[in-house]
């Protein structure tokens, strides 16, 4: 699904306009990367958390030329964690 999609199905099931559930997704979009840009979590009870976590620093070896190793630099990376209803949701 693309964005696109989603704010298409965002405006039918919330009865908004195309442009005010672009407004909208755009929104929580923005939210949830501020948010997650000052190493907090944003959680959703039954659906999920998002959160951020550091990688380590590690030896990596150069796809295109496997002998050769190189240098992969610690990272913060983004975190997603299902919650229990969305879990039960994709069971069934």
């Amino acid at each position: 699904m693309t964005k696109q999609e989603f704010v298409d199905q965002v405006a039918s099931k919330s009865g908004l306009s195309r442009r005010d559930a672009a407004k909208a997704v755009d929104a929580f979009l923005e939210s949830v990367t501020e948010t997650l840009k000052r190493r907090d979590q944003v959680s959703f009870t039954g659906f999920g958390k998002f959160s951020t976590a550091e990688r380590a620093a590690r030896e990596g070896v150069n796809p295109r030329n496997p002998g050769q190793k190189v240098h992969i630099p610690a990272a913060t990376v983004p975190r997603f964690q299902a919650g229990s209803s969305l879990k039960q949701a994709l069971k069934a």
